[in-house]
């Protein structure tokens, strides 16, 4: 399994939410680039980047610092955050990410994703964010009536290869993640799920690995200490080259 610690931008610094609430926000770092360094000294092989200010506003606010780290950490990085539209694809696959995520773009233009993938392949994610099943978007400001798993079904229909699937009740709480519904996901066959909001716990990181979900990101619980990144990556068990 692999494991993706987390660096979230708001005002060009490292954050976190709690609950994906923008008025409940810890700044853990300055540098970007130095968390990602830091990380990677750790034994990370992956990154999981995402610009929250173009995640609410739909702007690449923090493009520079993220061509930074894609460009020059030398691991895998997948980027998400307010990429709506083709060139943002294209400037984030050119500067060295290796996968873009669409999510609210994903939501409200389905064709444009089918195309997406159609032109780029395993190099598209879908993040699937959602409270109850219920998908939200625009930096999860904006409830939908899409259901996840509905949702996750019908992107594995159109050559979607990696889903990033976040439980937002969970996510930044400590509290542990929504196991029952990795579980359904991870009977999707052909579907790589990425397992994402409130991993708190060796205990799931095995669980995952055992039900065969390809990935797990990690966000608070690294920051605060209650997870080691090096355990992790063990629990994970890939010794092999980076994705």
């Amino acid at each position: 399994m692999e494991i993706f610690p987390a660096i979230d931008i708001l005002d060009g610094k490292v954050v976190r939410l709690s609950r994906g609430d923008y008025d409940r926000v810890t700044v853990y770092g300055e540098n970007p680039m130095q968390t990602a360094r830091e990380f990677k000294k750790s034994g990370a092989r992956n990154l999981h980047v995402v610009d929250l200010d173009g995640a609410r506003d739909g702007r690449p606010s923090n493009f520079d610092a993220i061509r930074q780290i894609a460009s020059d950490v030398g691991m895998f990085v997948e980027v998400g955050g307010g990429i709506r539209d083709e060139n943002r694809v294209a400037s984030y696959l050119e500067a060295g990410a290796g996968r873009v995520i669409l999510g609210t773009a994903a939501v409200n233009d389905f064709g444009f994703l089918r195309e997406m993938v159609k032109r780029h392949g395993d190099r598209i994610a879908v993040s699937v964010d959602a409270v109850d099943d219920l998908i939200a978007i625009n930096g999860w400001k904006e409830a939908t009536e899409l259901r996840g798993m509905d949702f996750c079904l019908g992107l594995k229909e159109i050559g979607v290869g990696t889903v990033i699937y976040t439980d937002i009740s969970r996510d930044g709480g400590l509290s542990g993640a929504n196991l029952a519904a990795y579980e359904r996901l991870a009977e999707i066959k052909g579907l790589n799920v990425i397992a994402s909001g409130g991993i708190s716990f060796e205990s799931e990181l095995e669980w995952l690995r055992e039900k065969g979900v390809y990935g797990a990101i990690l966000g608070k619980a690294l920051y605060s200490g209650k997870l080691s990144l090096e355990r992790a990556m063990e629990i994970g068990g890939r010794d092999g080259a980076q994705i």
